[in-house]
């Protein structure tokens, strides 16, 4: 499904990995979020599978992808159906309390009460 979307491999640098060994190799490290350079030998050498995501990120191949995903399902067009209900969307917990624009800033002093007591020491002149 994808295979058509894909650069052409080879070109004037030379062989090209095979697309699905380093395609895999980028799924693994999205998916584990290991370091590049933990990649499993299995995928090829890491700096691979880091410049193929680099460069087809720059020119627009993972947009491409992602586009005919969201369209095709195993070959099948999608069906798209969205539903929002008020009982499922939410405000923030703190969108209760917000001062309104306009309204007059409250101040708050705080109250502080000191009680003075006498020394039982001799008086200061």
């Amino acid at each position: 499904m994808i295979a058509p979307l894909l650069p052409e491999p080879g070109g004037a640098r030379g062989r090209w990995r095979d697309h699905r060994q380093v395609i895999n190799g980028i799924l693994w490290k999205l998916r584990t979020g290991a370091p590049w350079r933990d990649l499993p030998e299995r995928f090829g050498p890491w700096k691979t599978c880091h410049e193929r995501l680099r460069r087809w990120t720059a020119d627009g191949t993972w947009d491409r992808i992602l586009a005919a995903a969201q369209v095709h399902d195993d070959g099948t067009p999608v069906q798209w159906t969205i539903s929002i209900d008020s009982s499922i969307v939410r405000a923030h917990q703190h969108a209760a309390g917000a001062r309104k624009k306009g309204a007059p800033h409250q101040v708050r002093r705080r109250l502080v009460r000191k009680t003075v007591r006498p020394s039982a020491g001799p008086a200061v002149d």
